[in-house]
């Protein structure tokens, strides 16, 4: 028996229970793997209360990445070998697999070789960061030196992973938050630039920093009324990302900023091209590259243990972290 976190009905997060559950030999194209240290993501939230991309099928597991040890190997599985660290990252279906447990199953082709030189509380805040910002940054809107990005929610998890990636690359990282309180830390981080949503004006504070010529990339996870003001902050022919649906308000198409300066206003999950191994793999690669360079350095706001996955999930819900919010395990 281990212990495994599920939900019977969607709400908030007093709906999440630890039971004792058998897990089982691994099947075909699958591993049993011993859990280290979780990431929790947004997304599990969102999926927890019934407001994610698709609804929780009862009852449910929850979590997409983690830090592990390969305990057994499926058939049909090559790469990887018993003992080995490993992280597991988000390409995998929630209603069919989770990590928010002691052991669990997962998908071979969601499991990569884990960052050297990383503790696994370190390891469990890198893959929906980097993978999910790499999708965006690099395979989408091929970043260039010199691009400015305008980086929103900058104070996540992803947010601080875009940073460090619009920076390594050469870029001009604006990142924006609503409150003074995180702009500071924000710039310890390597924020080039921040912009006090609820204090400045954003789209002036992006044209004074660009010269007027505004930004070539937007990445952004909140939608909402805030669309409007980052497509006025966006260069002609420049692209608006949008990874996330955060906000709890209507999001309005900015129509005459898209027609007057023929922008790209894209939306864009990690899912996207996740079913592709080679995209997979070329991600992990770059990823790899950072961190060997010391440009990546995954920031982790506070730890709990399984135990304490509700006050987790309020902690990740507070909006009062910085970085990424990580669950020890026992595996």
């Amino acid at each position: 028996m281990t212990r495994v976190v599920r939900f019977h009905e969607a709400g908030g997060p007093e709906v999440l229970k630890i039971e004792d559950l058998e897990v089982g030999a691994p099947g075909e194209g699958e591993m049993r793997v011993r859990i280290e240290a979780i990431g929790l993501n947004r997304a599990e939230a969102m999926f927890r209360a019934g407001m994610y991309l698709h609804p929780p099928i009862f009852p449910s597991t929850n979590g997409y990445e983690a830090s592990a040890i390969v305990d057994a190997i499926g058939p049909g599985v090559s790469g990887f070998s018993v003992g080995e660290p490993i992280s597991v990252i988000p390409a995998l279906h929630l209603n069919k697999y989770g990590v928010y447990a002691d052991v669990a199953i997962v998908p071979a082709h969601a499991c990569v070789k884990r960052p050297p030189g990383l503790t696994a509380v370190e390891a469990a805040a890198v893959w929906m960061a980097y993978i999910t910002t790499w999708g965006a940054l690099i395979d989408i809107a091929n970043v260039q030196k010199g691009d400015a990005v305008i980086i929103t929610a900058a104070s996540s998890s992803v947010g601080i992973a875009a940073i460090q990636m619009v920076n390594y690359l050469g870029g001009v990282s604006i990142a924006a938050t609503r409150t003074r309180a995180k702009a500071e830390e924000l710039k310890r981080q390597g924020a080039q630039h921040v912009v006090v949503t609820d204090e400045e004006d954003l789209a002036e504070r992006v044209m004074a920093i660009t010269n007027g010529k505004g930004a070539r990339v937007v990445y952004d996870p909140v939608g909402g009324p805030m669309l409007e003001k980052l497509a006025e902050a966006t260069a002609p022919m420049g692209i608006i990302i949008e990874y996330g649906a955060l906000s709890p308000e209507p999001t309005p198409y900015p129509l005459f900023a898209a027609l007057g300066k023929g922008l790209t206003i894209r939306g864009y999950t990690l899912f996207e091209f996740m079913p592709d191994r080679k995209k997979i793999e070329q991600g992990a690669d770059f990823i790899y590259r950072g961190f060997e360079a010391k440009a990546f350095k995954p920031i982790v706001s506070k730890v709990f243990e399984l135990a304490d996955i509700v006050e987790a999930h309020r902690y990740l819900e507070s909006n009062a972290q910085l970085g990424k919010v990580v669950v020890t395990a026992k595996g």
